[in-house]
């Protein structure tokens, strides 16, 4: 192989084995180069490492996997956790199995605190040597600067390995469990490419990790933080979603839902727009949101809902309480139903689902109930407008009809919310209660439509067997934008109660 030239070519890169690493690598790891994954313990260097060469034995590649800080018992155990096989991957270890500690066999025994240095390297070359792997993981590098004692003959001897394997055209994976002194940079400019792996505990909800590629020499990487997990089967990494990324797509006019609350939007709404419904709790808004999901659906559109707030059953019996029953289309594929627990999902998960449901399921609905509950996903609230920015505008260059719910703090009287997203939304919808005649009654208007003119009208909504029932015009109301809507109408006006019970 000629290593005088390099390329940013598919040749000249190498698989890691885990698909959205590969994605923020824009292909892979260079080929031929030393790499180094750092991280503090528990963070998934090991993983990454027996993914990287299972990644390799997939291609025919000879792998080596070189450990000086865990026992081939051990690796085997967790690979047996993730299901991995590690069939083809030859394991050198320099810590001895326990049945070397019989004095019997004490000359045998290796600690890699008691080896010289020199002792080390060479046992590693040699093995190198004989086995002409196309991929290594060496782990872990921190043993090597333990045994070197000093920065100057740790870089030397870490500069030696690079040679070493550069020259036998060897893809090399460092791993560092960052036990050294803080900020410790040697590594980062020896190696080509490097890869941080982070870790914290939140106050409430399991572990959140993510990773940072913090150089890879000619290779213009997706840059910033991207989240990952840990689960059976492996690492999974979910890329930070950038909208500019993925090509735009015709919108086009959308389909109605019902006759009333298309009026309200002057016919209906626009393909790749995006909806906010707010209002207070129990005001209709998943159900004004499910009756257009349901429409597509019935037209043969596939379509996704995340719900946040409330179990599936309760959302599924509900709809098919309002005569929109959900579980047919459920079945047969068309309608990808989530429950999210935001204390487990990563606000990164939580976007790929979305982009998952769109590209691979060809979603043309897409639901967020609510965007509360995605807030409680985002342990650094002050970027879920920006992440939400990226979804959104993501979403309309696909061409998807995009209903974001929001509930405002309070029933009645002048209602906040935690964030502040009608300036991303396209189409904004105002949910309120209003008392006439002894009873709290709904009212629906729409504020804000980029695409084309709406009716600036409030009208009454009603929740029913035949579901959402939009009634005509009523003019006679006072203090909307107060929060306090009042009614000073006839009753004739109002619907009655026997289009059904809410």
């Amino acid at each position: 192989m000629d290593n005088q030239q390099e390329t940013d070519g598919d040749a000249n890169l190498v698989g890691s084995g885990v698909p959205g690493l590969d994605h923020v690598l824009r292909g892979g790891f260079v080929r031929a180069r030393a790499h180094l994954v750092e991280g503090r313990p528990g963070s998934g260097k090991t993983t990454i490492g027996l993914q990287f060469l299972i990644e390799g034995i997939k291609c025919g590649e000879r792998c080596l996997y070189i450990t000086l800080s865990e026992s081939k018992r051990e690796l085997y155990s967790v690979a047996a956790r993730h299901g991995f096989d590690l069939a083809g991957i030859e394991i050198f270890e320099l810590i001895p199995p326990e049945l070397s500690l019989d004095p019997s066999k004490r000359q045998t025994l290796l600690h890699s605190s008691d080896l010289e240095l020199g002792e080390t390297v060479e046992m590693v070359l040699a093995e190198v040597e004989r086995l002409k792997p196309d991929r290594v993981v060496f782990d872990s590098i921190s043993e090597i600067r333990l045994l070197s004692q000093g920065i100057l003959k740790y870089r030397r001897q870490v500069l030696a390995l690079k040679s070493f394997f550069l020259l036998h055209d060897i893809t090399v994976l460092l791993l560092d469990d960052l036990t050294g002194e803080q900020d410790d940079l040697n590594l980062h400019s020896v190696c080509h490419g490097v890869v941080r792996l982070e870790q914290r505990v939140p106050v409430y909800g399991g572990e959140r990790r993510r990773l940072r590629v913090i150089k890879m020499r000619g290779v213009q990487i997706r840059g910033g933080y991207h989240d990952l997990v840990i689960r059976s089967g492996g690492v999974t990494v979910f890329p930070r979603l950038v909208a500019a990324d993925h090509p735009i797509v015709e919108g086009g006019e959308y389909a109605k839902s019902n006759t009333e609350l298309d009026a309200l939007m002057n016919g209906g709404l626009d393909r790749g727009t995006t909806t906010l419904i707010m209002g207070p709790s129990g005001t209709g808004k998943s159900s004004v949101a499910i009756s257009y999901l349901y429409s597509a659906l019935e037209r043969g559109e596939a379509g996704y809902l995340m719900v946040f707030d409330e179990t599936l059953r309760v959302v599924k019996e509900r709809s098919t309480g309002m005569g929109m029953p959900l579980e047919p289309f459920i079945r047969s594929g068309l309608l990808k139903l989530d429950q999210i627990d935001p204390a487990e999902l990563t606000p990164g998960e939580l976007a790929s689902r979305i982009q998952d449901a769109v590209e691979r399921q060809d979603a043309k609905v897409v639901v967020v109930d609510s965007l509360n509950g995605y807030l409680n996903a985002m342990p650094e609230e002050q970027y879920l407008v920006l992440q939400m920015h990226e979804i959104i505008t993501y979403l309309n260059q696909k061409g998807v009809v995009t209903f974001l719910l929001l509930a405002n703090h309070g029933v009645v009287g002048q209602m906040n919310s935690q964030v502040d997203l009608t300036y991303l939304s396209d189409t904004v919808v105002l949910l309120r209660y209003f008392e006439a005649n002894g009873r709290i009654r709904r009212a629906v208007s729409v504020v804000k439509k980029r695409m084309g003119t709406h009716e600036d009208t409030i009208r009454e909504l009603t929740l029913s067997s035949r579901g959402v029932v939009v009634g005509s015009a009523l003019e006679e109301f006072s203090g909307v934008l107060s929060g306090i809507p009042k009614y000073h109408g006839t009753k004739s006006a109002l619907m009655g109660t026997d289009i059904g019970d809410e």
